[in-house]
């Protein structure tokens, strides 16, 4: 039986009288790729701020990585990364820089330092553009070494949220190699997405919707349990009742 790395149980969030993420129960094991899927205010992102140790739940439990979200948040962001569409790296700061500022923050030393910054440039094969603005790289290698930074300092657990936004079909199936690599290695991926045929490479999907999950299954399962022909149909059967919106 593999190893649970997130644990949650009726994990809620209140804001006011507003129940942004309502009493979720769900559990991820070491290696797995996790979809975290929802419609804009679903609850999504609140709930990954509480997973992430950003934010504390009203109430409910969790676990990261061995460690309980409400007392040990410092040592849940030591052992997760974290990749996010709208923010990865400093654009006015070069390649190496970038890599070196990170590590430092994930707490390398200077050989760690070093070593990682070395194989992670031969591995992207930028060893020419190392010295240059990450402003200057493409959209999808930006996303290619935002990921890679993520998982330099070797967490249990990174958490993606939206990583592939706006980049091509071409570059977001590289993208997903990188992911395959890192679980292979053991690493949990936990992945928000709004590309559905992404969600067919997870090994297991919940959806969440108003604050609550109403599905969670492995691709296949769902698409048999809603009779649906893919994910797009399975995620509008569930989504298109939502009352809240963004």
């Amino acid at each position: 039986m593999k190893e649970t790395v997130i644990q949650t149980d009726k994990l809620t969030k209140k804001f006011g009288d507003f129940i942004a993420t309502n009493a979720i129960t769900f559990s991820v094991s070491k290696g797995e790729i996790f979809g975290f899927l929802g419609a804009n205010g679903a609850g999504k992102t609140t709930a990954m701020r509480m997973l992430c140790g950003l934010s504390i739940p009203s109430s409910g439990t969790a676990s990261i990585a061995g460690f309980d979200v409400y007392t040990q948040t410092e040592e849940i962001k030591k052992n997760i990364g974290y990749m996010s569409q709208r923010f990865s790296l400093y654009e006015d700061l070069s390649i190496l820089e970038n890599i070196r500022f990170f590590g430092g923050i994930y707490g390398l030393s200077k050989q760690q330092l070093k070593e990682k910054s070395e194989m992670l440039i031969h591995q992207l094969g930028l060893e020419s553009e190392a010295k240059k603005l990450v402003s200057s790289l493409p959209l999808g290698w930006r996303q290619k070494l935002s990921f890679s930074v993520a998982v330099m300092h070797e967490p249990k657990i990174v958490f993606l949220d939206e990583p592939t936004g706006g980049v091509d079909p071409l570059t977001r199936r590289q993208f997903w190699d990188l992911i395959y690599a890192a679980a292979d290695k053991g690493v949990t991926i936990f992945v928000t997405t709004h590309y559905m045929d992404e969600a067919e490479y997870c090994d297991r999907i919940s959806i969440m919707v108003d604050g609550k999950i109403e599905a969670m299954d492995t691709p296949s399962k769902l698409k048999e349990q809603f009779a649906a022909p893919s994910m797009d149909d399975v995620f509008y059967q569930l989504a298109r009742g939502a009352k809240r919106k963004e």
